[in-house]
């Protein structure tokens, strides 16, 4: 398996993301709440003067992201004091242009308050940036915690055990498949411990949940069949690394382990719908046995694969992601939308 090569960039804010739209808009219109209360005689007269100011200040404050998210590129090869710097002067900027759009509806402007204009906008504009500052910075640590957890999720003493136990078996009778079984085992460990950057394709974590699948389908024969129903055009999804294996290995032990008679079905599908990507991973869950006959043995899971893909997922996407998983007709279901990459399957091997 060939490693993915992320290219990070240094910006410290996207504007192009809706998450940093619905944050400013909010800022911008939580200041103007608070300072229309100081002149206003009553709630009518806030209402009024509320609206007037945000006819001014809410197309600024677009103008200022399409301006911000247009230039986006450029900004990502500055230095992050003169991306802040920038955001400022656009934001400035953006001051200026409210003033222009309410300078009609109040005639009595002096030049200090289009002074008080640029400098709200400016102010206004650093308070978002040092937000989001904040938030970028928030990842790193995040996103190590989660790694180290997944790895030791992955990484398990008896899925080792079980898996060279397999392949012990399988030297003598069927050497190839042994050797394929170990040459998996080893890329499962290498992808672990190589630095993978903040964001793979979809496609890499697709290739590296077969290679675990593949392993366990040794250990369990015809007590597992596995469903793959993939649409290429969600290949370039972006996806924070080690995000899929955790949860196939979820569905393993909670769905295929347990089941001791008959087959437990796994399927994994990816669907492209417009410019967002479905992920669906789904089990059959234990059978529950007649009358009086002793359950099979379970492990009630604690949650935290789950909570640590969630949370990384919104690292990476803010809002623009969801995540579900529960009971769904009579099978245990996993479903993540996220934004789609670029149309088209990823290029390269997985």
């Amino acid at each position: 398996m060939r490693k993915l090569q992320i290219l990070s960039t240094p910006l410290l804010f996207d504007a192009c993301q809706v998450g940093v739209v619905l944050r400013a808009v909010l800022l911008v219109q939580l200041v103007l709440g608070v300072g229309t209360l100081f002149g206003a005689a009553d709630w009518l007269d806030w209402l009024a003067r509320l609206a007037l100011l945000t006819a001014g200040a809410l197309p600024a404050t677009l103008g200022w992201l399409l301006l911000a998210c247009a230039a986006k590129r450029p900004l990502a090869r500055l230095q992050p004091a003169w991306q802040y710097g920038c955001g400022v002067l656009l934001g400035a900027g953006a001051g200026l242009a409210a003033c222009t759009l309410l300078a009609p509806s109040l005639p009595g402007m002096g030049r200090l308050s289009w002074l008080a204009g640029m400098a709200s906008g400016a102010l206004m504009a650093a308070l978002l940036l040092a937000l989001l500052t904040l938030r970028a910075r928030a990842r790193l640590p995040a996103a190590t915690q989660a790694r180290l957890t997944e790895l030791q999720t992955r990484i398990r003493p008896h899925f080792l055990f079980n898996t060279l136990n397999s392949a012990i078996a399988l030297v003598r009778d069927e050497p190839a498949r042994a050797e394929a079984l170990l040459e998996d085992l080893s890329d499962l460990f290498r992808y672990a411990l190589v630095e993978q950057g903040e964001a793979v394709t979809l496609r890499q974590e697709v290739a590296l949940a077969r290679q675990y699948l593949a392993i366990e389908q040794v250990r369990f024969g015809e007590r597992m069949r596995v469903q793959w129903q993939l649409d290429e055009q969600a290949d370039n999804a972006r996806v924070p690394p080690l995000l899929l294996q955790p949860l196939v290995e979820n569905a393993v032990k909670h769905g295929v382990e347990p089941n001791l008679q008959g087959s437990a079905k796994l399927r994994i599908s990816t669907r492209r719908r417009g410019n967002r990507v479905l992920l669906d991973i789904t089990n059959t869950l234990p059978a529950q046995p007649p009358g009086d006959a002793p359950a099979p043995p379970t492990q009630r899971g604690h949650g935290m694969a789950q909570a640590n893909v969630r949370e990384r997922l919104q690292l990476l996407h803010d809002v623009e992601c969801d995540f579900r998983a529960g009971p769904h007709k009579g099978l245990y279901r996993v479903r993540i939308t996220l934004p789609a990459g670029p149309a088209g399957p990823a290029s390269g091997p997985g």
